[in-house]
C-alpha cells in the first residue's frame, strides 16, 4: 500500500512546499506568527483541499488552515504539521445579478472582494483591512464599516461549501445541512475548510468616511457623548473610537472617532455626522466622500519578533457608562495600551441570539485593547493589561474571537456561552469527531 505522502504527491495538483525548498522560508510564516511545518500545501482547487485534508488525517499530522493568516494567535501556521494555504482560491463571481449573490473563494481577501464588486456597484460589510482573509473574519462574525446597517459578515452569508475532516465536500445553507450552517456562522474553523462562500451583497455608492479628532483631555465627555448619540443615530452611520494610540502620543494622543456613513448625499451625511463634531473641540476632521473599497486599509505585516497582546469584550447598554469612564481614565494614563471601542447594535441586534453561533447580539459596544512590541516589552506590559481587564470585568461580557491574542479554555468560554458551546460540540462530533481542526479557538468533540 502507498504511504500518505505518496498518495498526496499522486492526488495533489497544487504546490507542495517542504523544508529546504526556496519558497519554504516565506511559506512557513503567517503575518503574526512563524512556524516550522513539515508541509505547506497550496491547493489549486477543491479536490486539492480534499487531498490535503485526507493527507493530514491519514498521516496523523496537526493541521493549520491559512486564509489571510491574520489571526493574532497564529492559527495560520504550526510546527511539524501541515498548513493548507488557500491563497490560490480567490475567485469572486457575481452569480446572480438580481439577488446580488456573490460566490467568493475561501482564500480571497476583503480587498480583492471590494475591488471585484466595485464595478457592479455592490459591497459586503466586512472588516477594515484589505489583506484580511474572507474566511477567518467571516467564520467568527465579521464586524465592518457597515455593520449597523447590514449586520455582521455572517448575517449576509447565504451558503457555503465546506471540506470536512473526512475529506468530503459538504454544501450547507439554511435548507441544506442547516446545523452546520448555523455552526460556521460564528463557530470559527472548527468544522472544516470553507472553500467557497455565497454572500448576498448590497448596492453601494461612495461613502462618507474619515476621522474626527478631539484632545485627550476631553476623552471622558467625548466618549460618553459618542455612545449616547449612537443609540439614536441613523443605522447608515457606523463608528469606532481609538484612544491612547502609541504612534500619536500614547496617553496624550487625540481621541479619534472614525465615522462611515453609507451614502453619498451630503445633506443626510452631515445630519448624521455633525452631532459627533459637536461633542468637543475638534482638532482634526478629514471626513470625505470616497469609494467604499478605500475605507479598507492596506495593512502590512509587522516586523519579525513583534508580538501582539489583543483582548476584547462586549458591553451591554446598562454598563456603557462605567466602561467608558474606566477607558477614559486608562487611556489618558501612562502605560495604556491602544484602546478601540466599536459600535455595534443596529442590524446586528435584530437577529435572535440563537440564530447563529455568534451570540453577542445585544451588545452596544465592543472594546479591544492591543499592545505590541518585542517579547520583553510585551511581557513587561502584561501585568498592567491584566489590571485594566480586572477593572472592566464586572461591566463587560463575552469576547470576539477575531480580536483575541490567545486561545485558552477561558477564551473559548468567553466566546461561546455554555448553551451555544454544547450545541457546537454536537456539530463538531458529527463533522470532525477526531478534532482534526483543532488549531483555532477549539470546540472539542468530547
Amino acid at each position: 500500500m502507498s504511504s500518505p505522502a505518496e498518495r498526496l504527491r499522486r492526488d495533489f495538483g497544487g504546490d507542495i512546499i517542504e523544508p529546504g525548498e526556496p519558497e519554504y522560508e516565506s511559506a512557513r510564516h503567517s503575518p503574526f506568527a512563524s512556524g516550522s511545518p513539515a508541509y505547506v500545501l497550496r491547493p489549486k482547487d477543491v479536490s486539492d483541499v480534499q487531498a490535503g485534508v485526507r493527507f493530514a488525517a491519514g498521516a496523523g499530522l496537526a493541521l493549520a488552515v491559512r486564509g489571510g493568516g491574520h489571526s493574532f494567535p497564529g492559527f495560520g501556521t504550526n510546527d511539524g504539521g501541515v498548513v493548507i494555504d488557500l491563497s490560490r482560491l480567490t475567485s469572486v463571481q457575481l452569480i446572480d445579478k438580481e439577488r446580488h449573490l456573490v460566490r467568493i473563494g475561501g482564500g480571497a481577501t476583503w480587498g480583492q472582494v471590494a475591488a471585484a464588486l466595485a464595478p457592479h456597484g455592490l459591497a459586503i460589510s466586512s472588516g477594515d483591512n484589505k489583506r484580511v482573509g474572507v474566511g477567518g473574519l467571516t467564520l467568527n462574525g465579521g464586524i465592518g464599516w457597515k455593520v449597523r446597517r447590514y449586520g455582521l459578515a455572517i448575517d449576509n452569508v447565504a451558503a457555503a461549501e465546506v471540506v470536512t475532516a473526512d475529506g468530503v465536500l459538504v454544501h450547507t445553507s439554511a435548507a441544506e445541512n442547516p446545523e452546520l450552517f448555523w455552526a460556521i456562522r460564528g463557530g470559527g474553523g472548527n468544522f472544516g475548510i470553507v472553500t467557497a462562500f455565497q454572500f448576498v451583497a448590497h448596492p453601494t455608492t461612495d461613502v462618507f468616511f474619515g476621522r474626527i479628532a478631539f484632545p485627550a483631555s476631553e476623552a471622558a465627555s467625548v466618549l460618553q457623548g459618542w455612545a449616547d448619540y449612537l443609540r439614536t443615530a441613523p443605522e447608515a452611520l457606523t463608528s469606532t473610537v481609538n484612544l491612547a494610540n502609541p504612534l500619536a502620543g500614547g496617553p496624550e494622543a487625540p481621541v479619534e472617532i472614525y465615522v462611515a456613513f453609507d451614502g453619498d448625499d451630503p445633506a443626510p451625511a452631515a445630519q448624521a455626522i455633525d452631532p459627533i463634531r459637536q461633542l468637543g473641540t475638534v482638532i482634526d476632521d478629514n471626513v470625505a466622500l470616497q469609494p467604499y473599497a478605500d475605507t479598507l486599509v492596506d495593512g502590512v505585516a509587522p516586523p519579525p519578533g513583534i508580538q501582539f497582546l489583543s483582548r476584547s469584550a462586549f458591553v451591554d447598554k446598562e454598563s456603557v457608562s462605567e466602561v467608558l469612564q474606566i477607558l477614559s481614565e486608562v487611556g489618558t494614563s501612562q502605560g495604556s495600551p491602544l484602546i478601540a471601542v466599536r459600535s455595534v447594535g443596529g442590524a446586528v441586534s435584530r437577529i435572535p441570539g440563537d440564530a447563529t453561533a455568534y451570540t453577542h447580539r445585544e451588545a452596544e459596544l465592543m472594546v479591544v485593547t492591543t499592545a505590541a512590541g518585542p517579547e520583553p516589552v510585551v511581557g513587561a506590559i502584561r501585568p498592567a493589561l491584566e489590571a485594566i481587564w480586572r477593572r472592566l470585568a464586572p461591566h463587560t461580557n463575552g469576547a470576539y474571537a477575531n480580536f483575541l491574542g490567545s486561545a485558552t479554555d477561558e477564551d473559548v468560554a468567553a466566546i461561546y456561552p455554555a448553551e451555544t458551546y454544547q450545541r457546537l460540540v454536537a456539530v463538531k462530533r458529527q463533522y470532525d469527531p477526531t478534532n482534526l481542526f483543532a488549531h483555532n479557538h477549539n470546540i472539542r468533540p468530547q
